[in-house]
């Protein structure tokens, strides 16, 4: 599976998770965010549109800045929100 390099789009910012799903990263986002972590969700829009979930079109991938990654993960690890599909 191809990995997208975010570095170039969010330079301060870094994947802390990758859900395929936009409704399981929304949860994770509203969780984040009110610990006070700001949160992009970074996503291909064709899926999103068409519905389509094939070769990586349905994952969503879950960026905060660099400082609050630690504390990001942790959360996420404590709400059970890790739990692979």
């Amino acid at each position: 599976m191809k990995v997208r390099d975010n570095r170039a789009r969010y330079p301060d910012w870094i994947d802390v998770r990758v859900e395929h799903g936009m409704l399981r990263a929304q949860v994770i986002r509203a969780k984040l965010e009110d610990a006070g972590i700001p949160v992009l969700l970074d996503y291909e829009s064709v899926g999103q549109i068409f519905g389509i979930t094939v070769d990586g079109l349905a994952e969503v991938r879950i960026l905060v800045p660099l400082h609050y990654a630690d504390e990001a993960r942790a959360l996420i690890e404590l709400s059970g929100d890790d739990e692979s599909e």
